[in-house]
């Protein structure tokens, strides 16, 4: 399992995207995103474009751990942190939740690259149920990374390792 975290435009989509893609297709990409507006529907659109034949896309704004069980082989997750979103909207229990994504990551036959936004590295938000967004965020992704085998934090597009695989020289 890999975990790629990293801002706004940072080039996490398109690393783990590559990740993936070294493994044999087909490929699958579980997407977390809703269409709420006409931007996020032409971000979506640019995401689905720029992937190549071997993709299948399966969208689980909720269902996610349930995605992930149910997955053969190479596996996308494309982004934590919109699941959260769609977890806190909807008054969901993000302890169960986050208990069933990870028991569903641990059983996972195949590589799973998961994709998350960092969201904790400015100010404090200002409002209540920001800071409680980031801090549920900052923890899902603690408890990811702490099983995961591989950690990249992706910069400018840049890929820094984070915590290498097993066995892997620095």
């Amino acid at each position: 399992m890999t975990l790629v975290l990293g801002g706004a435009r940072s080039g996490k989509s398109a690393h783990a995207e590559a990740l993936i893609e070294a493994c044999p297709a087909p490929w699958l990409y579980l997407a977390t995103a809703e269409i709420w507006d006409d931007e996020m529907r032409e971000r979506i659109a640019l995401h689905r474009a720029r992937r190549p034949e071997g993709w299948i896309t399966r969208d689980v704004p909720l269902a996610l751990p349930e995605a992930v069980a149910a997955a053969t082989g190479p596996v996308l997750v494309d982004c934590l942190t919109l699941w959260l979103t769609n977890l806190m909207l909807s008054e969901a229990d993000l302890e169960a939740a986050t208990a069933a994504l990870l028991a569903a990551c641990a059983a996972a036959p195949g590589p799973l690259v998961l994709v998350g936004s960092e969201v904790g590295l400015g100010i404090v938000p200002e409002n209540a149920l920001a800071r409680r967004f980031r801090d549920a965020a900052g923890r899902l992704h603690q408890r990811l990374a702490a099983r995961a085998d591989h950690v990249v934090l992706t910069v400018a597009g840049l890929p820094l390792i984070v915590k290498p695989q097993p066995g892997a020289t620095p």
